[in-house]
């Protein structure tokens, strides 16, 4: 069985996570989305309420699971038997950043890192955005999956 990780704070989930997600289960027969802890961070919605709403999201999909983690992403991986992360790239910066980390991944555990490209029409949304509409009271719902009452 061939899982994958795709690690994030998820704060909340927007469409482009929903579309990485969606085109990672063609490649993989399980992909675990981990909702990841960091103590540093400051997040607008409790970890309580991350994972609910993805649940709501998946919860027809039996090859989708949601779990919370802290510390090193692939010792996540490791623990949940993943030799794969997903990650969704939005543009040149994302990949910059993300290509690092892949490398750092790789040289410290061998897990591979997997990049999905983001669809055009979420290629703009992120989750900060979807944060300040919200405290802005603007109409985020056209950035979130349909089902997420926030």
């Amino acid at each position: 069985m061939k899982r994958a990780v795709f690690p994030g704070s998820f704060d909340p989930i927007t469409n482009g996570h929903l579309d990485i997600i969606n085109r990672g289960l063609k490649v993989f027969d399980e992909i675990i989305i981990g909702i990841g802890e960091n103590a540093e961070k400051k997040y607008m919605f409790s970890s309580d309420k991350r994972v609910e709403y993805v649940k709501t999201v998946f919860k027809k999909n039996d090859n989708v699971q949601v779990k919370t983690y802290s510390g090193l992403t692939v010792d996540f991986c490791k623990k949940n038997n993943s030799s794969f992360l997903i990650r969704g790239l939005r543009n040149p910066s994302d990949f910059d950043f993300e290509k690092s980390i892949a490398l750092s991944n790789r040289k410290i555990s061998n897990i591979e890192t997997i990049f999905f490209l983001t669809s055009v029409e979420n290629s703009y949304i992120s989750s900060s955005i979807v944060r300040d509409l919200i405290r802005n009271k603007g109409n985020y719902q056209l950035f979130i999956p349909k089902g997420i009452n926030i």
